[in-house]
């Protein structure tokens, strides 16, 4: 029997992303990023991005089909981010979904965003091990968490961040010295002629007594201004290089040491990486040295599905069809704070 079809839509921040995966192989997808517009104002405007929403979702649900060489009448399920992200955005990708499902006769399903990262490997590296622990890293997520079945199963939260994400220190630090948004690509670049030795920025959360899973990233991205504007202060030039590899560094001797330490404390012997902040050039290298050090797989997903993208929606999608889930009813609404427990995120409406 052939494995269902599942068309997923993602729209939680400043990507329309379209996907279709069949049975945990990708047949295609699209995505449209709506960053240059908010370039100019050093981060993601709510309004903007689900005016682009509008504009892109069926340009790019067309494009993802016709790369699958598919026809909308060819799908057996529509699976979409239904939060955590922004109201308005999300708004527009459930919208389009609940749409294209009435349309095609099809059942809907209403996805979790950070859940659709974690089954991002999935499409690369086929099923997760059970169990597994995942570090989730990107502009507003920085969790630890551990994962069994994840169509199934309630997914375990060992730690997330206190305050600042992993990528928002980045977006943030890459202000202050001056380099563009998005910060963390930006900071990768300036960081591969620099010496990651050369400023001794903290590891926040890492000294005894600390919650070994929680992270914390304000501090850090404090010390970094502070840096910058000692050599400001003093009319010297910045040395940028440096600066951006040792704040690099710090990022990523933190994410590391503490999943280390979860593989370690829960008996998992794969970690996985997903998230924008997983395709940093230093984040994947020190994690690949220390999990070979520690006797632990590495599985961590190229670049392009590291970023939001309606592939990793579908690929939950399909998932949850696979496992027999029941589907979401039409009236499901969004939750743009919603913590992350099971893979399938059904809100129901409220009837005025």
């Amino acid at each position: 029997m052939a494995s269902p079809v599942v068309l997923g839509i993602e729209s939680s921040c400043d990507e329309t992303g379209a996907g279709i995966v069949s049975g945990s192989r990708l047949l295609g997808h699209v995505v449209a990023s709506s960053m240059d517009e908010h370039a100019r104002f050093g981060g993601v405007v709510p309004e903007i991005a689900a005016r682009a929403h509008v504009q892109a979702l069926a340009p790019v649900v067309r494009e993802a089909l016709e790369r699958a060489g598919l026809r909308l009448g060819d799908i057996d399920a529509v699976a979409v981010t239904t939060g955590p992200g922004l109201s308005g955005a999300l708004q527009v990708g459930l919208a389009g979904a609940k749409a294209l499902a009435y349309a095609a006769g099809v059942p809907l399903y209403g996805v979790h965003h950070l859940a659709g990262h974690v089954a991002a490997d999935t499409l690369e590296h086929g099923p997760l091990p059970d169990p597994c622990v995942v570090l989730i890293v990107s502009g507003g997520h920085t969790s630890l968490l551990f994962v069994r079945d994840l169509a199934r199963d309630p997914v375990l939260h060992l730690g997330d961040t206190v305050d600042d994400a992993a990528g928002e220190c980045f977006d943030k630090v890459a202000r202050v010295f001056g380099l563009p948004y998005p910060g963390g690509p930006a900071i990768d670049r300036a960081a591969r002629d620099g010496d990651r030795r050369a400023v001794a920025f903290p590891r926040p959360l890492t000294r005894p007594g600390d919650d070994p899973y929680a992270f914390s990233f304000s501090g850090l991205k404090t010390a970094a201004a502070r840096w910058a504007e000692r050599h400001r202060l003093r009319g010297e030039e910045l040395p940028l290089a440096d600066g951006a590899a040792s704040l690099q560094e710090a990022v990523a001797d933190v994410l590391t040491r503490k999943a280390l330490a979860a593989c370690a404390a829960y008996g998992a012997r794969t970690l996985v990486v997903v998230g924008g902040v997983a395709a940093n050039a230093r984040v994947r290298a020190l994690a690949e040295e220390r999990c070979a050090a520690a006797g632990v797989a590495l599985r961590v997903p190229s670049p392009a599905l590291c970023t939001d993208n309606g592939a990793m929606i579908a690929a939950v999608g399909d998932l949850l069809v696979r496992a027999g889930a029941e589907p979401a009813p039409l009236d499901m609404s969004v939750d743009p704070s919603a913590p992350l427990e099971y893979a399938a995120l059904h809100p129901v409406a409220l009837v005025p």
